[in-house]
């Protein structure tokens, strides 16, 4: 079977799709609202529609709201190279001044909160703020798996054993297109809370992911990034990159994040602490999991509201 056209993830909506060179590459954006940019990143399996909720409230709240769909996602470019850490925080500084604005409020999930914390330690003349939704700093999720074993139930090791997993080749891109990209749906499943992980919304959504997972180049390139994170721990790059995120921000941080995620665990986002600006702060959202702004979006959203006024 085919697979889909790139464009088909341009989903219709109260928002506007287009095309953003940044970075020496082309990235798509959804865009709604007028007022200060928030820059919306989304996480590992997902794409710009993962912040669908988010890209209306925002909007109607007095911001200007940009979904981006990451390098190797969607309908962005799928470049062979550049999923390591240096060049991702590259995309997401040049796309805030792509879009013509000095600064951007940051708002980034699992791995795109990964990403918005290094962009604000790496570029930080244009960052206002970060937002990271069930993620951590890149270096609290590292010290939490090196310091426990995979055998062990409830670490976050083992809530992480998909890393290693992903390091051989090509198979695991096999895997994540199988049977309709099933295997989005099945890791959805896994990480999600209950009450959502129930509900109709969960069938339509991951339905939606698996379509665009089977986009052509998505499955290669969301596990490059995974790749670059492990394998750079072995080379001067990793030391290098550990140096240059190892500081604490000058913007202040909101993490928000589910109290039964059971992928980036609570403890393991709690560890973030060395690395936060002024005026952080940390918000829980009780029986949520991995997916606050699909799971919960009003309390999401109006969290991010508060936040950001205050920002």
């Amino acid at each position: 079977m085919e697979p889909p056209d790139p464009s088909t993830v341009r989903l219709p909506g109260p928002w506007t799709h287009r095309d953003v060179s940044a970075n020496g590459i082309r990235l798509h954006v959804a865009e709604a609202g007028t007022g200060p940019l928030v820059l919306l990143l989304h996480g590992f399996g997902e794409f710009w529609w993962t912040w669908h909720h988010q890209l209306r409230s925002l909007a109607e709240a007095g911001f200007r709201v940009v979904a981006a769909d990451l390098r190797g996602y969607g309908d962005s470019d799928k470049p062979p190279r550049g999923y390591d850490a240096w060049t991702l925080a590259g995309d997401i500084a040049g796309l805030v001044r792509a879009l013509g604005e000095r600064q951007a409020h940051l708002v980034g999930h699992a791995w795109g909160g990964m990403l918005a914390w290094t962009a604000a330690t790496l570029h930080p003349r244009v960052v206002s703020s970060v937002s990271v939704v069930s993620g951590a700093h890149p270096l609290a999720l590292r010290s939490a798996i090196s310091r426990t074993v995979l055998r062990r139930r409830g670490s976050q090791a083992r809530a992480m054993a998909h890393l290693l997993r992903f390091q051989v080749p090509m198979a695991p891109e096999r895997w994540l297109v199988k049977d309709d990209a099933a295997a989005v749906e099945r890791l959805m499943r896994a990480w999600s809370g209950e009450a959502w992980r129930r509900s109709a919304d969960f069938a339509g959504t991951a339905g939606t992911f698996r379509h665009a997972m089977l986009v052509a180049g998505v499955a290669h390139s969301s596990l490059e990034y995974y790749r670059w994170a492990f394998r750079s721990q072995f080379r001067g790059e990793g030391r290098r990159f550990t140096e240059a995120v190892d500081a604490r921000l000058r913007m202040p941080v909101l993490q928000l994040h589910g109290s039964a995620d059971p992928c980036i665990l609570p403890a393991t986002a709690r560890d973030s602490a060395p690395w936060l600006g002024p005026r952080s702060r940390f918000e829980t959202l009780p029986g949520i999991g991995h997916f606050p702004q699909l799971e919960d979006p009003e309390h999401t959203t109006k969290a991010l509201v508060a936040f950001l006024r205050g920002s």
